[in-house]
């Protein structure tokens, strides 16, 4: 078992203490693992969140860094308001940070997924990068994304997928169960941060569970496509009018 996983009541407090700790190198780590791939997939999952909206109130959940929170400030144009919320502090000081040295407008909260601090409807978008895995009960984040998700609004999730194809899926876990491991080592003295990745897929519902859970939530025309031969899957659902 991987001492950053566990699914009992010490999953949020493990997850928090290994974002704690990758937070000031995440971004370099990120192209390095996805050889830069991420910024195009999370740029294709704004635009699909966007829909072409000129004007909304978006928030982006989990939102690290705030990678999304940045794509969406451009996207979406000047009359959105971005608000990234996430529960781990060092994560947030790198996003606010990021922000200022780059004059962005997005505004930054600490929240925790399951028990959002919004009032229902609050929303037009919402977004979430690599972030549903992580969260206790995904069915519970989902529930919530929808409860403050605006009639008319749109949820997009961009997270790890699972390949159908038996050989894409054997290459994959491959590749995760080898390069992840060094990649923690390296950067991090300790295998685990990213090995974390793999391990908390296993149990993760991936892009057809999702599609699920969302259909459940409420979340109406709830789809997925999948992105370099299903190791990426982009979930899409909007709330009804």
């Amino acid at each position: 078992m991987n001492k950053y996983l566990s699914y009992d009541s010490q999953r949020a407090p493990k997850v928090r203490e290994m974002f704690s700790r990758l937070a000031e190198r995440y971004d370099l780590i990120n192209d390095i693992m996805s050889f830069g791939l991420h910024r195009r997939w999370k740029r294709e999952t704004v635009a699909l969140a966007a829909g072409g909206r000129t004007a909304s109130r978006w928030l982006d959940l989990c939102c690290g860094t705030g990678d999304i929170c940045f794509l969406a400030e451009a996207a979406a144009g000047a009359g959105t308001r971005v608000v990234g919320a996430d529960f781990t502090f060092p994560m947030l000081a790198v996003a606010r940070r990021r922000a200022h040295v780059d004059s962005k407008r997005s505004s930054f909260v600490q929240a925790d997924a399951l028990r959002l601090p919004f009032a229902d409807g609050t929303f037009d978008v919402i977004t979430v990068g690599y972030g549903l895995r992580n969260l206790a009960d995904p069915e519970a984040g989902i529930a919530e994304m929808r409860r403050v998700l605006a009639p008319g609004g749109r949820a997009v999730i961009l997270d790890f997928g699972k390949p159908e194809n038996p050989i894409a899926a054997s290459l994959y876990g491959a590749f995760l169960n080898t390069m992840m491991p060094a990649v923690g080592l390296l950067f991090h003295g300790d295998a685990d941060t990213y090995l974390y990745i793999p391990a908390s897929l296993e149990r993760y519902p991936a892009q057809r569970g999702v599609a699920e859970l969302m259909r459940r939530a409420g979340f109406a025309n709830a789809r997925y496509e999948n992105r370099l031969l299903g190791t990426m899957g982009i979930n899409i659902g909007e709330a009804p009018e």
